[in-house]
């Protein structure tokens, strides 16, 4: 029987993993929403095989690796994780984990990875796997988290690409806004600094929504110095990088969710709403927008930098239905 400890923040994505693996490991298998529990397993009892998430609270995959290094553990650990940036793949190698793979993972991924234990762990355990954590129920939110923590970590990826740096992976939102509720997280975010903000429509077979984008005025002077742009007064290169960088994040996030969904997202074409505002005049300028509305945030920051990037995708109320008949498939008991 092969013992195997799970290690994710998401009840979905531990189950999704769980139900995927191979039934001739007959594995047993151990759940952990973060590091902390994980290292307290591990202390507990024995582990053939680790799985370990990146981005989780209390402490992340990242800490948990060095944490597994420190304590001189021998235990094989595969990575999998929505952030798949390269400089974060790079890093996990680096601190010992023996594979990465992209979420969702494939059965075929996991039968080609755990091929070589294939006949190295005997056992007499007529059931393909047994969940020693039963606690593993989904909720509609808990769906939702997860299908934004894939999304998110492409477009992560993309910004990383883009500007030749380590993105930092939040922990994502999504909460059922009304309009004064949008309006408060919307000051939250902007901090009391001058802002710009970019607002992009999007639409895919009924699904319908907004992108909002904010960088502060501190944040847009860094991600010229990163672009390294010529000294020439004549172009506005902050209109250029709003572009660029909405372009970016907008459009991966969307194919990061459409890809789960089965969609193809349409976009409009990004509007600015405002350039070095305050707060308040901003949301003067998107008075009337939006009501009631599902909103995923996310706040990216990059490494080294006091760049900040936030952004904010709504969905109208009537593409709920729709949208959540698409991703059923995540909620499947079989």
């Amino acid at each position: 029987m092969a013992r195997i400890l799970i290690t994710d923040d998401s009840a979905l994505a531990r189950k999704q993993l769980a139900r995927s693996l191979p039934t001739f490991l007959h594995a047993q298998i151990d759940f952990a929403e973060n590091g902390i529990v994980a290292l307290e397993r591990l202390k507990e009892k024995e582990f053939d095989l680790m799985f370990l998430d990146l981005t989780m609270p209390e402490m992340d995959g990242f800490e948990t690796l060095e944490h597994i290094q420190e304590r001189g553990l021998k235990l094989p650990v595969f990575v999998v994780s929505g952030d798949i940036q390269p400089k974060a793949q790079e890093r996990v190698l680096s601190l010992g984990a023996n594979a990465f793979l992209k979420k969702p993972v494939s059965v075929d991924q996991l039968n080609s990875l755990l091929s070589p234990f294939q006949g190295k762990i005997v056992s007499n355990n007529e059931e393909p796997f047994v969940f020693v954590d039963q606690d593993v129920k989904v909720d509609r939110r808990e769906m939702y988290m997860e299908v934004v923590n894939v999304a998110m970590g492409r477009a992560a990826d993309s910004l990383a690409r883009y500007f030749d740096v380590f993105v930092h992976m939040p922990l994502p939102q999504v909460n059922v806004f009304e309009v004064g509720e949008l309006i408060m997280t919307i000051r939250h975010l902007a901090a009391n600094e001058h802002v710009s903000g970019i607002c992009q429509g999007f639409s895919g077979e009924g699904i319908a929504g907004e992108a909002l984008m904010l960088i502060s005025d501190t944040s847009m002077k860094d991600l010229i110095n990163i672009l390294n742009y010529p000294e020439d007064l004549s172009v506005n290169y902050d209109l250029e990088v709003l572009m660029d960088v909405s372009n970016v994040l907008v459009s991966t996030f969307l194919s990061g969710i459409g890809e789960q969904a089965g969609l193809l997202f349409a976009q409009s074409s990004p509007v600015i709403i405002g350039q070095h505002l305050a707060s308040d005049k901003l949301l003067e300028n998107m008075r009337g927008k939006w009501k009631n509305t599902v909103t995923i945030e996310v706040s990216y920051t990059i490494n080294e930098s006091n760049i900040k990037c936030d952004l904010l995708l709504m969905f109208v109320d009537k593409s709920l239905p729709l949208l959540d008949k698409k991703l059923a498939y995540l909620m499947d008991e079989e």
